[in-house]
Order: structure tokens, then C-alpha cells, then sequence
């Protein structure tokens, strides 16, 4: 913005000083001819009387030598009766142009060398008549043309540079504004919640900074009242949990109490950190800092640990591969056992019992892949499936699920893909970025998914087995 009003400022002042300047240095220019042929024409004048009087050759050369005019005025007479024609004084002109201005009986200018010649007829006494020639030079009809345009041109000049310095004044105070109110965007954007605009500049600029200021004001308030809701649908939780707590406890011994048992707590632990994440500022879904982060590997063969009794109760067939060396990813291990029973208590969810399922971790060079397949009647519409609060439609889908771990899949850079399994079911594709792009670097985001794809994708269908 700031460089646009500068040039069109000069654009416009260039336009106008060349508007007016090449009239006025054309117009001091006619005013320079103007004085010289006027200077001319009164010399000539001063001839012309005695021409009137006596046309005798001593008198004449008398009279021109006291006009001043030395060798720049001639006089040329006619022949009469007693002499020829008579030329007083070094003439310039020719016969052919002094004739003409002879029979035309009016002053004509002609061009001859090194300048002008002035032809003035002049009546005599006899009837006929006279020419006075008056040389101007060259240099007088362009005396002072030259320093007057200098002039022009320098106060062009100074009108140009003093505008582009206005211009680009202006352009400071409008851009300034604009420039801070850019910054102020990109920083809420970034999570800043307290970021915030000066209210100065131009009446439009303060104006979009009161906007901003009030919108971003309206989403402070709008995120501490869902914090504070989440805080207390999370906290009504409690009552139903302990009221589970007290049935596990009584269910005595064996496999099937502990995990029960142990279910319980997690679930407990589970409300209390979403209470805390609400009422925090700026909750945190990814693990912060360099070289923080979990063990995929890990985390899945918990996870499939613990489901698998639930899948032994159910007769379902399953099967883990790739845990067996470590596969870190940028994300906190709470976050990724969230996503992972997410995933897998959709497929206890949404598939009949006995149906066969299996867990693979990938690895390559920048990402971890996480694939979840089963056997059951598969997911007729992906990409409604991964649109947040979508649900399946059956009772108990929220449609949350899914979005959870798309959200934490781009939070490293990576993403979350639905395709069809050889199991004859679904496969959920989950790609960890290790370097963790921020979600909020789209472009360099994609960039990583089509590296990422042309390195780590799997084949959907490639053959499996399942013990």
C-alpha cells in the first residue's frame, strides 16, 4: 500500500509538473522571441523618420550609425529618376525577400545565417518605398530561454520529490496501522489470545482495529464459557464414576475385576485432566518442547493388551504387528492412548462379535503410520465419518472420535485417511509426522503429505493373516 500511493503520487505529480511545465518554457520562449523582434522593430522605427525626409546616401549612414545598431540594420532604397538603387549598410537579406515585403507594404521576418532579419517598409516622400533591415541574432531571440527552463525544470523536480515525500509520509501512517492490525491477526490466529490492536490511523483502519479488538475480546469470552461448560459437564461425571468405583470394588478377584477395576481409575483420571485441560488458559494436545513425545510401539501393544481380553470375551480374532522396536512420535502418550481406544472401541462399537481385527505400526523416515483394520460391514461414507460431530447415527456415536484423532494426527503435520481393508472391512490410516509441523503451517503441511505419501503409504489391500 505504502509504495502504491507513492507511485501514484508521482505518477500524478509528474503528469501535472509536465502539464504546466512545457506550456510555461514554450510561452518563455515565445516572450524571449517576442523582446528580441520588438527590440528590432524600434530600431528600426528610429530610421524611419529620417527616411521620410531625405533619402541621401551621407545622411542616411549618419543616421543608422546613431541608431547603434553598427552592422546588424541596412537600409535598402529604390531606384528613380536620377540613381539606381541604393543598399546602406550590411545587408542579409535577399532581393527576392526584400521585393516581397516591398510590394506587400508589411513588416515579414526571414531566416538568414547566424540568426533573423527584420524587413520594415517604409514610406518615402516620393511615394515609394524603403525597406530598413534589423539583424537579430540567434542568441537574443534565446536569451534567458535557457536559465529559465533550468528554473522549470528544478521546481518540477522539487514539486516531484517534495510530493513522493508526502506520499510516502502518508503512506507510513496508513500502512503502519494496517501492518499492526495484520500482525494482530496472525498472532490470535497463533493462539495469542491476548493480542490486541492499537486504535490510531486512518478513520477506516481504526475502525477494522475496534472490529478486531471486539471480536477478539468476544472469543476470549466465548472459549472461558466453553471451558467452563466442558469443566462442568466433565464434573457432573463424578457421581457415575464413583458409583462404579464402589461396584468394581466389590466384584472380588480375578482378570476380569481388575481390568474392570482398572478401567474405572483411567476413566477417573480421564475426567479429572479434562477439568484441568478446561479451566487452563491454553489447554495442550501435543507434547511440548524438543525430544518430548511417546513410543508408538509402545502405546499400542498397552492398548491391544488391554482390549484383548474384551476381544477373547467377544471371540473376536486379532493381531499386532510392528511393536517391536521403538517408533517415537511428537505426541503425549495420554493423547495417543485417548485416539487408540477411540479407534478400537469403534470397532468393538460398530462391528458384530467375532469379527476379526488387527493393529500395524509403519515406520519411515520422517512419519510413523498407524493403520486399525477389521472385518465388519465397513464405513459407507469416509468422509462424512471424519467431519467433526457427524456420528454413525447409531445410539452412542457422538462423532467425536474420529475428529480427535484427525486433530492430533495434523497437530504433528501428518494426517488421517479411511480406506477399505482385505479384512473386508474398514482401514483407518493415522500418519505421525516426527518433526511436528503445526497444524498451522498448511502449505508446508501439504508439502509433507505428498512427500509422506509417495514414501509411506500402505497398500490398502495387501494380504494379511491373523492367528
Amino acid at each position: 500500500m505504502r509504495w502504491a500511493l507513492v507511485k501514484v503520487c508521482l505518477a500524478v505529480t509528474t503528469m501535472v509538473v509536465v502539464a504546466f511545465a512545457v506550456p510555461l518554457g514554450l510561452v518563455v520562449r515565445e516572450m524571449a522571441r517576442d523582446r528580441a523582434f520588438a527590440g528590432a522593430e524600434r530600431e528600426a522605427a528610429a530610421v524611419a523618420p529620417a527616411l521620410s525626409i531625405t533619402t541621401d546616401r551621407d545622411e542616411l549612414e549618419r543616421v543608422v550609425a546613431a541608431a547603434g545598431a553598427d552592422s546588424g540594420m541596412a537600409v535598402h532604397l529604390p531606384a528613380d529618376g536620377a540613381r539606381g538603387a541604393l543598399d546602406i549598410g550590411a545587408s542579409r537579406a535577399t532581393g527576392h525577400d526584400i521585393q516581397a515585403v516591398r510590394r506587400l507594404g508589411r513588416a515579414s521576418t526571414t531566416t538568414v545565417t547566424g540568426g533573423f532579419a527584420l524587413l520594415q517598409p517604409v514610406a518615402l516622400g516620393s511615394g515609394a518605398i524603403a525597406v530598413v533591415e534589423v539583424y537579430v541574432p540567434e542568441s537574443e531571440v534565446t536569451n534567458g530561454v535557457g536559465t529559465a527552463w533550468a528554473v522549470l525544470a528544478g521546481v518540477g523536480l522539487a514539486l516531484i520529490v517534495g510530493s513522493v515525500a508526502v506520499a510516502d509520509r502518508l503512506g507510513v501512517r496508513m500502512v503502519r496501522p494496517a501492518r499492526r492490525l495484520v500482525e494482530g491477526a496472525r498472532e490470535l490466529g497463533e493462539g495469542e489470545l491476548g493480542a490486541r490492536v492499537p486504535e490510531e490511523g486512518p478513520t477506516e483502519l481504526r475502525l477494522a482495529a475496534v472490529a478486531f479488538n471486539s471480536m477478539a475480546d468476544q472469543v476470549v469470552r466465548l472459549l472461558a464459557g466453553e471451558r467452563e461448560l466442558a469443566a462442568d459437564l466433565s464434573h457432573r461425571l463424578r457421581t457415575p464414576l464413583t458409583v462404579l468405583r464402589l461396584n468394581a470394588a466389590s466384584l472380588g478377584a480375578g482378570p476380569a475385576a481388575e481390568q474392570t477395576r482398572a478401567a474405572v481409575a483411567q476413566l477417573e483420571r480421564e475426567v479429572d485432566t479434562i477439568i484441568r485441560t478446561a479451566r487452563e488458559a491454553k489447554p495442550q494436545t501435543a507434547a511440548p518442547g524438543p525430544g518430548a513425545g511417546c513410543d508408538a510401539a509402545e502405546v499400542v501393544g498397552e492398548r491391544m493388551e488391554f482390549w484383548s481380553a474384551l476381544a477373547e470375551d467377544e471371540g473376536r480374532t486379532w493381531r499386532v504387528a510392528g511393536v517391536d522396536r521403538p517408533a517415537r512420535i511428537p505426541v503425549a502418550r495420554a493423547e495417543l492412548a485417548a485416539a487408540l481406544d477411540a479407534l478400537l472401541g469403534n470397532v468393538f462399537r460398530h462391528t458384530p462379535e467375532g469379527t476379526a481385527f488387527a493393529v500395524d505400526v509403519h515406520q519411515g523416515e520422517d512419519a510413523v503410520i498407524v493403520l486399525i483394520s477389521d472385518a465388519g460391514p465397513g464405513i459407507p461414507d469416509p468422509e462424512a465419518a471424519l467431519a467433526r460431530g457427524r456420528g454413525s447415527g447409531t445410539t452412542g456415536s457422538t462423532g467425536l472420535g474420529l475428529d480427535i484423532v484427525r486433530r492430533l494426527a495434523e497437530s504433528t503435520g501428518g494426517d488421517v485417511r479411511i480406506g477399505a481393508s482385505v479384512l473386508g472391512g474398514s482401514e483407518i490410516r493415522i500418519r505421525f509426522q516426527r518433526d511436528a509441523r503445526g497444524p498451522q503451517r498448511r502449505g508446508h503441511r501439504g508439502a509433507v503429505r505428498r512427500r509422506g505419501a509417495r514414501r509411506l503409504v500402505p497398500t490398502f489391500n495387501r494380504p494379511r493373516s491373523l492367528p
